[in-house]
């Protein structure tokens, strides 16, 4: 049990997760996937490309590989929610929709309502090339009027991403877009733990989106380059030849441990360390990856951290699966790692690479939630596609091994720590060092009975509401009801449509919520309105 004399003041807790990734529009079925060792590749068929809006001259290289990742549903966004027209929401980027989204449910898993919240949020996030503007937009930009295409601008430019999710949220800490190529949402993590630590501000979302339009492509492989000859990524293997791009988003909602412990949050894990640098010169070359770099910012992380190496027993690997990189990887681990210790075999490794490919601007907040769950869980999800090791690193001798199986995760008294690490091209190298969450004393003993309460800008979204409601209390039995109370009444913004229901345990609830035209559930339009203000002076004693 943890108490105030042993808080690390400097530690950092993931209160709050959204994501939406290949085959998983949540972060439920992303962990599902993930256990069962899932390979969220999908292989398209020469019509389905076709019917993409796919160059068919494309279609007849042999080096065309037809394999991709899909999210569903990118196409669709809720305006209405954000008080945009259909032509302003057309207009505005899938990347920069999804994502504004997806903070309204980090926020909501965390338990927060922006709107009343009295602390500063800061936003920092970056994403991938805009591949919607390019075939969406930017084809019509030339007869139009100048105001349409200061509309565009709002709606596609990288700059507006962080900003646009601080206005229509009210967030009013730090906002900023980072763009650092393929380690953008790592940095982005960094760099709002040293906004939490500076006092800049007391809550932060920090992640990325990586979203390619048209959505269903494949790529042209060339020998020597990063993407794989068939759509496979095998990190670590010896038939490794590289990656697959990736469509992907991850938020992650951060807020000083000794805070979030006072306020009662839930917390996923924690964040003991992160460094970012870059490789500088010192490399073959501006696209190549550097031991030096790698091994100099886990280090750091680690040194921050105040962690042995030791006692690190899970890296989540950049792992791109190149000949190249993979064994820089490893070399630069390994460095860091046999600097306190000549222990072999301790440490497990993997890459989300390996599901899905590389998430780009996404990758490294998506090896970060992959890793935050593994914690959550106590449980290693395999890394896919492993064989035979690639013949220029020596595992045997290393303090690794590529997991390949589900394993619990055990560490004899330990906590359970990890690293997780992203590198750009272009050297920007980021490390991450978790640890699991602390043990936290139980919510005390609350009143038999609990209001429940429920709201939505619309009568069918006040349905669906009900309807997860039901479903996340009939997957959750053992849940604390006045916690699930507490949250609902303060943690979620109160909208026009509402439902209410008192209730003394699941079973009623469950009840009540799966026949909500009945009683006691209450159901009510409240129409937004001016209210009146009335001042009562008081006075004093007769007066």
């Amino acid at each position: 049990m943890i108490t105030t004399n042993n808080i690390d003041d400097s530690a950092i807790a993931i209160i709050g997760i959204s994501g939406r990734f290949p085959k998983a529009n949540n972060i439920d079925t992303f962990w599902k996937n993930l256990q069962e060792g899932v390979e969220s590749i999908e292989f398209f068929s020469e019509q389905e490309l076709l019917e993409e809006g796919i160059d068919p001259s494309l279609l007849k290289k042999q080096n065309y590989v037809k394999a991709g990742t899909v999210i569903s549903d990118i196409d669709l966004f809720d305006a209405s929610f954000f008080d945009y027209n259909p032509r302003e929401a057309e207009i505005i980027d899938p990347q920069q929709r999804l994502f504004l989204e997806s903070a309204v449910e980090a926020l909501e898993v965390a338990g927060y309502d922006s709107q009343t919240y009295a602390g500063a949020i800061g936003v920092y996030a970056g994403l991938s090339e805009n591949s919607y503007a390019r075939n969406n937009i930017y084809p019509h930009l030339e007869n139009s009027e100048p105001g349409n295409v200061y509309q565009f601008l709002l709606g596609n430019g990288n700059d507006f991403l962080s900003t646009r999710v601080s206005y229509k949220l009210n967030l009013t800490g730090p906002s900023i877009t980072v763009q650092t190529a393929c380690s953008t949402s790592l940095v982005a993590v960094h760099l709002a733990c040293q906004s939490l630590l500076s006092g800049e501000c007391d809550m932060a979302l920090a992640g990325g989106v990586s979203i390619q339009v048209p959505h269903k492509k494949g790529y042209l492989y060339q020998e020597g380059m990063i993407m794989s000859p068939d759509g496979h990524c095998r990190t670590f293997d010896a038939k490794a030849k590289g990656t697959l791009g990736g469509n992907g988003l991850g938020i992650v909602v951060l807020k000083r441990l000794e805070d979030a412990i006072a306020d009662g949050d839930y917390i996923y894990a924690q964040i003991k360390g992160s460094a970012i640098n870059n490789d500088g010169s010192s490399k073959v070359g501006y696209t190549a990856p550097s031991v030096e770099g790698q091994a100099a910012v886990i280090s750091e992380a680690q040194s921050i951290a105040g962690i042995d190496p030791e006692t690190i027993t899970y890296i989540e690997a950049h792992g791109t699966a190149t000949p190249l990189g993979d064994p820089i990887e490893i070399a630069a681990l390994t460095k860091v790692f046999r600097g306190t210790t000549e222990k072999k075999g301790f440490c497990a490794i993997g890459s989300l690479k390996t599901n899905m490919g590389h998430l780009d601007a996404a990758a490294g907040v998506g090896g970060l939630i992959k890793t935050v769950l593994a914690l959550k869980h106590k449980k290693l999800p395999p890394s896919l596609n492993f064989e035979t090791p690639n013949p220029t690193i020596d595992f045997a001798n290393s303090p690794f091994y590529v997991n390949t199986t589900l394993s619990e995760w055990n560490t004899n008294g330990t906590p359970r720590r990890a690293g997780v690490s992203s590198f750009g091209i272009g050297g920007t190298n980021a490390h991450v060092v978790l640890e699991e969450a602390p043990t936290l004393e139980p919510s005390s003993t609350s009143r038999p009975w609990q209001l429940l309460v429920l709201s939505a800008k619309t009568n069918s979204a006040l349905e669906t509401a009900t309807t997860n409601l039901a479903a996340h209390l009939k997957q959750h039995p053992e849940i604390n009801l006045a916690d699930v109370a507490y949250t609902l009444q303060v943690g979620r913004t109160a909208f026009e449509y509402r439902r209410m229901l008192v209730y003394q345990n699941i079973d009623d609830a469950l009840k009540a919520l799966s026949t909500p035209e009945f009683q006691p559930v209450l159901t009510h339009y409240q129409e937004p309105i001016e209210r009146p203000v009335v001042f009562m002076f008081s006075g004093q004693g007769a007066q």
